[in-house]
């Protein structure tokens, strides 16, 4: 779907700039890093890590396989880089992840300061990251031409994608190319990929095929982009993935299963959890769907409708935003270790699996940007290397899923509240006029005959909140701007 470049014409990027910055304040995501704290990770990376993981597993040199990163444009903080060749039965996967326990000294400022933060938060004009700069954008990135250490998955899968062999090591690797998704699109659109990028397509569209097999479900809903300009203005675009995305996502989410799978054989690990749908969210969605005039058979699951639906179709696109809600209660499941109230060990459920994916799994592929992550790889390459976790890492498993959920808290009111902002900036001055929309959401119960719901612009693209006796969901709109404050972060029309 085309996208427009939508400037902020009546309101300053001052005032957005003040906006963000209470923003920040607000849902106190820290400042710069302490002088000591950048001062330690300066030595780190100039000493090429100080080793705090020597003797867990000697590093090989894997300067021989071919990785590429696959990354959004701009990216610096390289956390992934993959090669995926044919074995001649089916396929071998490797993925190098970033080794950032190499830079990272248990117990010293850095380390506190990682847990203070838990992950990067992404602002349209500046980032909130994990790690100084001078880690996750120079020393412990996958940045082409360089040597790094890393950590290798090696995944074996059959014919059909199913997973027939895992293992982890330290290694020395070196990436070959910065790709963009846009980038790999287009070669793979005209043929002229790598042989290890045609497969990974390839093996994208077998794990999606599996992902349907398991119950699992991946949304492709179009998402509100904020794009910084080169005149210090900002646009906010309406995205849709391209399916290298996707087939890329797999790669990540094949890695996660391979990893659960390491820890529950070990008997203790962090896991990424989230319950079954809520069999009232799945009746309220059915009547989504009669309402949108979508057929839903009752003999069809949500994971096999999904497939079916079409972004670009505006009763999809609405039905589709709506299920997002079907999966809440995302959480962290630390387990083999002493649990909060009696101190007894944290025994692993017989059935752990994140709903979503429809299988168990576990964070181990962004290190640079999530702090879990890093703590759930180490028990991996103990239990390849047939050790026992380090102190280090079972210390502070029982305390993670209480600091990501935090973390997580903290980057979803922030990332929402800029949207916000760069809504309110895009419409201010404009009260009175009336846009096309599409209405995405309509709230049960309703308060003095008005109803409340939330629209979708055709142009700004807006998603906002509406007003109105009667709000037809997933039908077009034209609805009437009736407030837009920067410095509130509100935005709301009416519909007559």
């Amino acid at each position: 779907m085309p996208t427009r470049q939508l400037h902020l014409a009546q309101a300053g990027p001052a005032e957005v700039a003040d906006a963000l910055a209470a923003l920040r304040a607000e849902v106190r995501l820290p400042a710069m890093f302490p002088v000591e704290v950048r001062e330690e990770a300066e030595k780190s990376a100039a000493d090429g890590g100080h080793g705090a993981v020597e003797g867990a597993q000697v590093r090989q040199d894997r300067r021989d396989v071919e990785l590429v990163t696959i990354d959004p444009p701009g990216s610096m903080d390289l956390d992934q880089a993959v090669h995926v060749a044919s074995s001649g039965r089916g396929y071998i996967v490797r993925y190098a992840i970033a080794d950032v326990a190499e830079f990272v000294r248990p117990g010293g400022g850095l380390d506190a300061e990682t847990h203070r933060r838990g992950t990067t938060v992404y602002g349209p004009d500046v980032r909130t990251p994990l790690h100084p700069a001078v880690l996750s954008e120079g020393a412990a990135s996958l940045l082409p031409d360089e040597d790094r250490p890393a950590v290798l998955w090696t995944i074996g899968l059959d014919a059909d994608g199913e997973i027939t062999s895992s293992s982890v090591t330290r290694a020395t690797v070196r990436s070959r190319d910065r790709l963009t998704y846009g980038e790999v699109q287009a070669q793979l659109d005209a043929g002229a990929a790598s042989d290890s990028l045609s497969l990974l397509a390839d093996v994208g569209r077998l794990r999606q095929a599996r992902e349907r097999d398991r119950g699992g479900v991946s949304l492709e809903v179009p998402e509100q982009e904020i794009v910084p300009q080169a005149d210090g203005s900002f646009s906010l675009e309406l995205r849709r993935t391209l399916p290298v995305e996707g087939w890329n996502a797999q790669i990540s989410l094949l890695t996660g299963i391979a990893a659960a799978a390491m820890m529950r054989e070990a008997g203790v690990g962090l896991l990424r959890t989230l319950p079954p749908a809520d069999d009232r969210d799945v009746a309220r969605l059915r009547r989504t769907a009669v309402a949108l005039g979508i057929d839903w058979p009752d003999d069809l699951s949500y994971a096999q409708l999904v497939p079916t639906l079409e972004s670009r179709r505006p009763a999809h696109a609405a039905f589709l935003a709506e299920a997002t809600t079907l999966f809440r209660g995302a959480g962290y499941l630390a387990f083999g270790v002493p649990g909060p109230d009696d101190g007894a060990p944290v025994a692993l459920p017989d059935d752990a699996r994140h709903a979503a994916i429809g299988a168990e799994y576990a964070h181990v592929t962004a290190p640079l940007r999530r702090l879990a992550d890093r703590y759930a790889t180490e028990v991996c390459l103990a239990h390849a290397a047939g050790k026992e976790a380090p102190a280090w890492v079972t210390d502070a498993l029982p305390g993670l899923p209480g600091t990501m959920a935090a973390a997580s808290s903290t980057a979803g009111a922030f990332e929402r509240g800029c949207v916000d902002v760069v809504e309110a900036a895009l419409l201010v001055g404009r009260e009175g006029e009336t846009f096309d929309g599409v209405v995405v959401d309509v709230r049960d119960g309703d308060k003095d005959g008005v109803r409340r719901g939330e629209v979708m612009l055709t142009a700004p693209a807006v998603r906002a909140r509406l007003e109105g006796a009667d709000l037809p969901l997933g039908e077009r709109v034209r609805p009437t701007l009736a407030e837009a404050s920067v410095a509130d972060r509100r935005v709301l029309f009416t519909l007559r």
